[in-house]
């Protein structure tokens, strides 16, 4: 059983389904999708972690599912870190700076000198508070001294109406959200976080690329796979090798690449511990930087 922390028919519950069925065919047995939607994901994640350790259920989450509701919150039902075993990283999910088309920026060192010369009068959305666009443009913010306001939507889709109807002249957000305006001409990327572009933009760089390196723009959230406590490492490899195989597919890689995400066909739970460990305290550190309080 996989666990996924959102409806069906949305893009995380779609790659579940197909990496379910290519796992199945490692596992000998039906994979089932158990969707559990709400409270920012700890709905699903209380589910996993009550779970027996018997590899017979999982949580295919986000990042901030898995890791950061433990700073967005003062009171979760289970902390991801020491309740869930790290398994899997299925692919990264980098989101994009975009700007209206009637801006002026063309790119990014043009995007820095706009915000710059606009100081106080410009405002930027995101999809929620404690998201990793705010603190993607908290920085570029800081970096420029634009003191930009923030507008935290209730999700992508007011965020880009508004976007869409020139309320707000930046956005950042997911792929999936924004490549057919994008592509439509009615919106203009200038950059995407994470270390490497993005197969469904190839031709948008990335902040490091762009000479803007700091943490919260070089760092990437990811979709993944984490087991109960107390896993066994024989059952926590087979888990990643059937993911690992799922995403290889000619299927999954079409979807997740298709769903604005970067494939990883290539971990193991030892290399995904040690970077949950590692970026842990970091996203810890942005939500503070960010003035983000817990709620």
């Amino acid at each position: 059983r996989v666990v996924v922390p959102f409806a069906a028919g949305g893009a995380t519950d779609v790659i579940a389904r197909v990496l379910g069925e290519r796992m199945a065919q490692r596992f000998g047995q039906s994979v089932v999708v158990d969707n559990k939607p709400g409270a920012a994901g700890l709905i699903a994640g209380e589910a996993v972690t009550k779970s027996p350790a018997d590899g017979m259920t999982a949580l295919l989450g986000t990042t901030s599912s898995m890791l950061t509701n433990k700073y967005l919150y003062k009171k979760t039902p289970y902390d991801p870190l020491t309740e869930l075993t790290p398994l899997v990283r299925v692919c990264l999910a980098p989101i994009a700076l975009v700007v209206t088309a009637d801006t002026p920026a063309q790119n990014l060192p043009e995007f820095m000198a706009w915000i710059r010369a606009m100081k106080g009068k410009l405002s930027y959305g995101s999809y929620g508070i404690g998201s990793h666009g705010q603190l993607a443009c908290t920085t570029l913010s800081e970096v420029a001294g634009a003191d930009m306001a923030h507008v935290a939507y209730k999700g992508e889709a007011p965020m880009v109406q508004d976007l869409l109807g020139g309320q707000i002249k930046i956005g950042m957000g997911s792929l999936l959200s924004l490549k057919a305006h994008i592509d439509a001409g009615k919106l203009r990327a200038l950059a995407v976080t994470g270390p490497r572009r993005v197969p469904l933009l190839p031709e948008v760089p990335t902040f490091t690329e762009a000479g803007y390196p700091q943490d919260a723009l070089s760092i990437v959230g990811w979709l993944a796979i984490a087991g109960p406590k107390g896993l066994p490492a024989d059952v926590a490899r087979q888990w990643a090798q059937a993911a690992n195989h799922a995403v290889a597919s000619r299927d999954g890689m079409a979807r997740i690449i298709a769903a604005g995400f970067v494939p990883v066909d290539d971990d193991t739970p030892e290399k995904f511990a040690r970077l949950w460990a590692q970026e842990a305290p970091l996203w810890g550190r942005l939500l503070q930087a960010a003035g983000v309080q817990p709620s």
